[in-house]
Formats: structure tokens, sequence, C-alpha cells
């Protein structure tokens, strides 16, 4: 993780205009044990399949990715010019860690992973335009059981 102070005065600055609203209630809730949670992942890397509809600048969707997927499928069409996409090439866990969730069921460590995982394209937007595909995602969790996500920000 860089430090504000690595960064160049614009860059920092950038980051610290950031809006970061209050939530009105508890955005966090106490759940299951980790062994009875069915886990999903949600990354903000602008990941989909190879096939799927590139992301945009300001792109607000998201794309589903099936948990049976195949990792060489994932291509990455995250729009910000300064991600450093090197792990990503190395190794895509970094961004969508479903290698690390397979071993952890084939382990017992969780109960399943989800059916399906969602990626977005985090450059460019403000958190709060989200809100509304954010709410969509999070209906189609709770339809596939998912009562646990790794949130992957990139």
């Amino acid at each position: 993780m860089v430090k504000l102070s690595d960064l160049s005065p614009e860059d920092a600055q950038h980051l610290l205009d950031k809006d970061c609203p209050e939530f009105e209630t508890a955005p966090f809730v106490a759940g299951p044990a980790l062994r009875a949670r069915r886990v999903a992942i949600v990354t903000t890397a602008g990941l989909h399949r190879r096939n799927d509809q590139n992301f945009d600048l300001a792109d607000l969707s998201y794309r589903v990715i099936p948990g049976d997927v195949r990792l060489d499928e994932l291509v990455m069409t995250q729009s910000s010019v300064n991600f450093d996409r090197t792990g990503f090439q190395q190794d895509v866990n970094v961004v969508f860690p479903l290698d690390r969730l397979r071993a952890m069921d084939m382990a017992g460590e969780i109960s399943s992973i989800a059916n399906f995982h969602y990626a977005f394209n985090g450059a460019g937007q403000r958190a709060t335009a989200f809100e509304p595909t954010a709410r969509e995602v999070g209906r189609m969790l709770k339809e596939d059981g998912v009562d646990a996500a790794v949130l992957v920000p990139v």
C-alpha cells in the first residue's frame, strides 16, 4: 500500500478529496462462523470474461462472473491510467482471489462458494454513484444465499 507522502502532491490531494459518505445505519453486521458462510467476491478491478462487454471510464455497470469460471478466461478493462496491472498479469488472484476461496472451500474453512461473483470498474466515479447497481448486486447476492463477500477494491 502506498503512503500519501510517497505520492505527488496532486495525486495525494486527489485521494484526499474523495467523498467518504457517512452511513446512517451500522454498515457491518455479525454473521455465522466463517466455516458456515457462503462467500462471493466483489471487485472493482474492471474484470470480465473475454467475450463480455468492456468497461469504459464512466461505467457504473457490473459484470457477472460465474463461480466456475477458469481464471484464464478473465480480462481486465480497468480504465484508470494510474493502475499498475503487473500484479493482475502475474496472478489474477491479486484482484479476484477465487483460487484462494476454492482452497478454503476444499479445506472446509468456508461452507461454499457463490454461484456468481461481481466486478465493477472502480475508476472515475464517486462511490455514491454506484448505489443503484450496488443495491441490485446486493439483491442477487442474497438470492444466491451469500452471507459474506470478499470486497477487493482496486
